[in-house]
């Protein structure tokens, strides 16, 4: 879950999500292919080392230079999808995140700012049992 500004009004459910590749590049030319027509035509790559210890280097795909899709190589398993959830405030993605840990989640991590990708981003990390 994170907390992400969106303009007033506007009610974005999805955050960014991750998805674990086999072939990253093949899979970033599919993507930057088959989403140019809807817009997404910006691009980004992470390096894992600018981020916290074990954080994957990243190919970020979005709009309007937005990134919401990323794509990290690997071997697609249980964790090969990470889904993050826009919040308007603080105190949303501390409910959220509280919420789904009563309904059975275990923590990755608990909310705080993750200035590593981004000054303004504020964010709780579950995963689900």
């Amino acid at each position: 879950m994170a907390a992400a500004i969106v303009p007033e009004g506007a009610r974005i459910m999805l955050d960014h999500v991750f998805l674990t590749v086999s072939d990253l590049g093949r899979s970033t030319a599919f993507y930057q292919a088959a989403l140019a027509p809807l817009g997404v035509t910006d691009r980004l790559d992470y390096d894992g080392r600018d981020g916290p210890p074990g954080h994957p280097d990243l190919k970020g795909l979005g709009a309007g230079g937005r990134m919401f899709l990323w794509l990290r190589a690997g071997e697609a398993e249980g964790r090969a999808v990470h889904v993050g959830f826009v919040a308007r405030s603080r105190e949303e993605v501390e409910a959220a995140y509280d919420a789904a840990l009563a309904a059975g989640a275990v923590s990755n991590c608990a909310p705080g700012p993750r200035v590593h990708y981004d000054p303004r981003y504020y964010a709780a990390n579950v995963r689900v049992k």
